[in-house]
């Protein structure tokens, strides 16, 4: 359980669900990337008074195949105690279109303990496939995301075009496999914080009800209500542990820093 914690978007991956509920497969976005070239975000996860661990997303720019790209670079791993028990230290990479926020290349790269696995997958968008390293070809659907382009992906969705309720629907290749899954809409909340009150937006992936959830709305994500769009709190009820959080605890521009202690 404390390897399945250490992603927010890992999480998201194993745990959501479909939905019967209208749904957004191709949302407004917006005008403006709400994200650039040296930014840096750094999660804490926190099983009640116990960290667990640490997660980062880090972009630059670069060139893929002539073309100006975003590589981002995800990694989570254990803290303390839980890196003395379990020693994770998991890469996620991602070239992606600055443009489109569709992936070209992946890197998956997992250090569990002795396991280890790693692989790259090339994205074909004229045919709609990825060739994994590890399996061969993949047919996929058109516009399918890999982890580190949903985050992204997701922080672009022009918010105030939608209306609460309303669902997100995104395909993602993750483990050579075609994970669909839904995040609903909520609307805009306030939460607090230990530097104060911050307005935010409050989105509730569709989760499966069984194993690791009560009910499905045992999970909700805050994300900055700006032009950041920044996912600032993360909160699941699991059923072993526990209330599990996710918070930002620092964000960096190039040679800027912000602390956030959440």
């Amino acid at each position: 359980m404390m390897k399945a914690a250490i992603g927010l978007l890992i999480i998201l991956l194993l745990t959501v669900s479909q939905s019967n509920a209208q749904e957004l497969s191709n949302p407004p976005l917006k005008i403006v990337t709400p994200f650039s070239s040296g930014e840096k975000l750094t999660y804490q996860v926190k099983y009640g008074f116990l960290v667990g661990g640490i997660t980062t997303f880090t972009l630059s720019d670069t060139i893929y195949k002539s073309k100006p790209v975003f590589h981002a670079r995800a990694i989570g791993q254990t803290s303390g105690i839980a890196n003395t028990i379990f020693g994770v230290k998991d890469i996620y990479e991602s070239w992606f279109d600055k443009n489109t926020t569709l992936p070209y290349k992946q890197i998956r790269n997992i250090k569990e303990g002795r396991y280890r696995l790693y692989n790259e997958a090339i994205y074909n968008r004229n045919n709609n496939t990825v060739y994994s390293n590890l399996s061969g070809e993949h047919q996929v659907p058109e516009r399918i995301l890999d982890l580190c382009s949903t985050f992204y992906y997701i922080r672009r969705v022009d918010f105030t075009k939608m209306k609460a309720g309303d669902i997100l629907f995104v395909n993602m290749y993750f483990a050579d496999e075609v994970y669909p899954f839904h995040l609903r809409y909520e609307g805009k909340e306030t939460i607090r914080t230990k530097n104060g009150k911050m307005n935010c937006i409050k989105i509730s992936p569709v989760v499966e009800v069984g194993r690791m959830f009560a009910t499905k709305d045992d999970m909700t994500i805050w994300f900055s209500d700006d032009d950041k769009c920044i996912p600032v709190l993360v909160r699941m009820e699991l059923r072993i542990v526990g209330a599990v959080i996710l918070k930002l605890v620092k964000y960096e521009i190039l040679n800027e820093a912000m602390a956030n202690e959440n």
